[in-house]
């Protein structure tokens, strides 16, 4: 089977649609499929364009079998409705054009959470006359109304429309939560087509892991208890949370017993470090984002992972993936992030859940997880044996199955 993906994001850029699509295609190139990605130059978080790499119109990598077309977009910082919607709008025309000369395909794959990749995935699917699916990662445009960045408007309604359009056109629908498979099906989409793959964890690349001492002294943690946020740092993430954890921390005079590390970037980045001086937040350290293959050692820094997301409805429906990570590396959680994330963590009993955007809380439960030792060790041991139920390479092989019985139903 041959099998184009089409995906704006891919390594060595670091996100989790990036990792998600490698760990994925190199799990079916093992299994003997042909795999085509057609993607970008590497550019997130910041809009640009990524040392060694040029915007060329058109240019070819082998990556683990993994055959990678990099098509020419505009690029531009995530900042302003307008300049990323140009961003996607152009991907979305040269993934077009770029698929039409990859031959002999079986099945398209669009990925979002931005759906103009999936308009082309749609587009290509008529021309070459081949099933469609739809990768759906994020219920996007609605998120872009939780987070702020836009109002209800003509546009975002004509998006919606579309969103819907591509739901109904698509025969099959991955979601990455039962969530967002519920949702849709609450809104006409017939659910025999969809099938949830969540996400998941590399347990090659994450696993339990003593402290770096070379990063813990550079970095001055000794004898620190250390929670830390790694990801993007944008508007959905509500990071002046941790800020205000940390101030607080500093006001009852525990500024050098807990510390916290931001490792990333994004749009919210350089305000938060802005707040972070004004304050004089010296328990908080901001680490850019640091190659795939150097996540691991910084992840081991942690004592405990703090995974947060705005308060709002819509991020109920959300796992994010870096929960699984932790899993991987055996670190308990302090998940302020309410819904389906927070069962599971409940469920598995990795850690403790904090009500979002309530610094007060988790102060208490850092101290808690720091006072707690037993409980810390429960939570730790649990972290692992949960992280093998998530196993990306299992994963890969669920989707490919579902991908397979598609193309074997269509001959």
């Amino acid at each position: 089977m041959h099998i184009l993906f089409l995906s704006d994001n891919f390594p060595p850029e670091v996100n989790a649609p990036a990792s998600r699509t490698f760990e994925h295609c190199r799990e079916w190139v093992k299994a003997g499929h042909q795999v085509t990605v057609i993607s970008c130059v590497p550019n997130f978080p910041k809009g640009r364009v990524y040392a060694g790499y040029r915007n060329r119109l058109w240019q070819t990598e082998i990556i683990e079998g993994i055959r990678l077309l990099r098509v020419w977009s505009y690029i531009t910082a995530n900042e302003g409705f307008v300049k990323r919607i140009l961003d996607y709008q152009s991907f979305m025309v040269a993934a077009t054009l770029a698929g039409l000369l990859v031959r002999r395909v079986d099945v398209v794959v669009g990925t979002s959470p931005q759906f103009f990749t999936v308009c082309a995935a749609w587009v290509l699917s008529v021309f070459k006359r081949i099933p469609f699916v739809f990768e759906l990662r994020d219920l996007w445009p609605e998120s872009i109304k939780a987070v702020g960045a836009m109002q209800d408007s003509t546009a975002i309604r004509w998006l919606e429309k579309l969103e819907l359009f591509l739901y109904r056109k698509a025969k099959l629908i991955v979601t990455v939560t039962h969530a967002f498979r519920d949702k849709l099906i609450r809104r006409g989409i017939d659910g025999n087509k969809i099938s949830v793959v969540t996400n998941g964890v590399d347990m090659g690349r994450f696993k339990s892991m003593p402290k770096d001492p070379s990063l813990v002294r550079q970095l001055g943690l000794e004898g620190k208890f250390v929670g830390g946020y790694v990801g993007t740092h944008g508007l959905a993430h509500h990071l002046e949370t941790v800020l205000d954890a940390a101030e607080k921390f500093i006001a009852e005079g525990l500024g050098e017993d807990f510390h916290f590390i931001l490792l990333g970037d994004g749009a919210r980045k350089p305000a938060l470090q802005d707040e972070a001086h004004r304050r004089r937040l010296q328990n908080v350290t901001f680490v850019d984002t640091v190659p795939k293959d150097e996540v691991a050692r910084y992840w081991s820094l942690l004592d405990v992972s703090i995974i947060h997301l705005r308060k709002t409805e819509l991020f109920t429906t959300v796992i994010p993936s870096k929960l699984f990570e932790c899993m991987g590396m055996g670190l308990p959680v302090l998940h302020g992030v309410a819904g389906e994330s927070a069962d599971m963590v409940c469920a598995e009993n990795v850690g403790i859940v904090f009500e979002p955007e309530n610094a007060e809380e988790l102060v208490t439960q850092m101290k808690v997880l720091k006072n707690d030792r037993s409980r810390y060790e429960i939570y730790r041991a649990n972290s692992l044996v949960a992280a093998r139920k998530y196993d990306r390479t299992a994963l890969a092989m669920e989707m490919l199955a579902l991908l397979d019985k598609l193309v074997a139903g269509r001959a």
